[in-house]
């Protein structure tokens, strides 16, 4: 039997396998000959002390032990053309993770996306950095693969009670991502490799029978006897099919907009609202890892802060070590940011949304939108924003602490937000309430991490859309909507979810429901 270790090793040793072969020798007191494998099971980095050190689970097979190695292999996908039908509104994880399980399920899913295919998103997120131009269809947002694919594809979650968590990372390794996800504290995949598994998924569902139907709009729910029977898309066709997941993703906001009209119960959720932040790499390297120099085998620094500001949280959210800053506007006349890093994380900058957190009674100037309250309060920052910014999609922006010392910024250097900055006191986009909270919670953040605040650290504004403004309440026990029969209300969009991997699962979940609705 092999043995299972917990071992704590410099960086050096943990990067090169002739070293952590010899140092595992040692520990189990036999020659390095005879260590025929270690297979490591996590790694995390411990950076607390100067001294920085990996943390290893492995498991050591000796010579004379039987070691095979374990391949992922996807499940036994059937064909299932000819199978009972269900809508699947939106193509991000939970939708396709959604349409994974119904085929293991013997059902056929019928994707329907908005967008393009991941792809054919590329030019529009190119027509929005270089030419400002929003299509409201495609973006950042919207599109196969949903916001991840090209903000990062982070795969960390801290939800480990919502569902099998290493399931959906073997299905990733499956489809072609690296193994390293399985091992890693904070998996992470990277906008530059995450759309050709976004695509293989999608070939999967549409070779075992499944439809997959870009470009196709919902814009209206067919409902009989409160009982879902299908949708309407933009082209006036009727997509029929008793069972209906709703996957739609945080932005979706004239499916949130069609609810409220049709009088399908929803309601405003609290989220959180802020800026991003982008530093130096190289800074926010020398603070975590207190070194000048971060070395070849330790990889850019992450961190992660939360702090309590007058009764509100304010923390870092969506970190990007070696990252860029992009522009994830929905429709024109509004700004919008969020961050991602290529899968090296090797860009010069690092950034963070940092956010405070909402409450209902924040939306109290836009009660007159009932449900749709925190939709109108997040709307009117982002659209303040864009005029600020001289109604292009360039970003307001403020150094640090400039910001604090409520000060116009007089220069902003250049960041790596593409479409440009303009110098803006960010008192002038956010309510009072909360740029004060901002500003005292910036400095316990220098208190906290010293170096953090800096005048080298640049503000973007607004980072709005960390999750939904509205809530699609639906049964605990059927994951129905309370009011509409085979309505699965699902994902990030419905409140259920807050990233990929916490979306996927979701999925799953309705997915699992629906095929036990059918059954009895």
């Amino acid at each position: 039997m092999p043995q299972e270790l917990q071992i704590q090793v410099s960086p050096e040793i943990a990067a090169k396998e002739s070293l952590l072969y010899e140092h595992v020798a040692q520990l189990v007191q036999v020659s390095a000959k005879l260590v025929q494998k270690v297979v490591i099971l996590k790694r995390s980095i411990d950076a607390r002390q100067k001294s920085i050190k990996v943390n290893l689970k492995v498991s050591v097979y000796l010579i004379d032990e039987k070691y095979t190695e374990q391949k992922i292999a996807l499940p036994n996908y059937e064909n299932v053309s000819n199978k009972q039908e269900v809508i699947i509104v939106g193509a991000g994880p939970a939708g396709l993770f959604a349409a994974l399980q119904l085929i293991e399920l013997g059902l056929k899913p019928i994707v329907i996306e908005r967008g393009k295919d991941v792809r054919g998103r590329r030019r529009d997120l190119k027509a929005i950095n270089v030419d400002h131009i929003v299509n409201e269809d495609s973006n950042y947002c919207f599109g196969e693969g949903g916001a991840g694919t090209y903000s990062d594809g982070k795969l960390y979650t801290r939800s480990k009670k919502r569902g099998d968590v290493d399931r959906i990372l073997k299905l990733l390794v499956g489809f072609g991502a690296t193994s390293d996800i399985l091992v890693e504290a904070h998996p992470h995949i990277g906008t530059n490799k995450l759309p050709q598994i976004i695509q293989d998924i999608r070939e999967k569902i549409i070779e075992c029978g499944g439809k997959v139907l870009f470009e196709t709009r919902v814009t209206d729910f067919v409902i009989k006897n409160n009982e879902m029977q299908g949708v309407v898309t933009q082209n006036g066709d009727t997509i029929s099919a008793n069972k209906l997941i709703l996957a739609t993703g945080h932005s979706a906001r004239d499916i949130f907009e069609l609810l409220d009209r049709k009088k399908i119960f929803i309601e405003a959720k609290p989220f959180a609202l802020g800026v991003r932040a982008e530093h130096p790499q190289e800074l926010i390297d020398s603070i975590q890892y207190s070194c000048d120099f971060r070395g070849d085998y330790l990889p850019p620094a992450p961190y992660s802060i939360v702090k309590q500001v007058n009764g509100r949280g304010m923390y870092s959210f969506c970190m990007c070590p070696g990252g860029v800053i992009a522009p994830c506007a929905t429709s024109p006349g509004e700004v919008v940011t969020n961050g991602w890093s290529p899968s090296k994380r090797d860009q010069a900058t690092a950034n963070s949304g940092i956010v405070v957190e909402l409450k209902l009674e924040d939306f109290k100037p836009f009660a007159k939108f009932g449900a749709l309250a925190g939709v109108e309060f997040q709307k009117s920052i982002e659209q303040k924003a864009w005029h600020l910014a001289g109604q292009t999609q360039r970003v307001p922006a403020q150094r640090m602490v400039d910001f604090v010392q409520n000060k116009v910024s007089a220069s902003i250097p250049k960041t790596s937000y593409v479409p440009g900055t303009t110098s803006v006191e960010m008192g002038e986009v956010f309510p009072g309430f909360l740029t004060q909270i901002m500003r005292e919670g910036f400095i316990e953040f220098g208190k906290a991490i010293r170096g953090y605040m800096t005048n080298d650290a640049i503000l973007h504004a607004p980072e709005s859309r960390t999750s939904s403004p509205v809530r699609i309440p639906r049964d605990n026990e059927t994951l129905e909507h309370p009011q509409i029969k085979g309505l699965y209300p699902c994902g990030e969009g419905a409140g259920f979810a807050g990233g990929i991997i916490s979306a996927a699962i979701d999925g799953e979940k309705c997915a699992l429901k629906i095929a036990e609705s059918i059954s009895k």
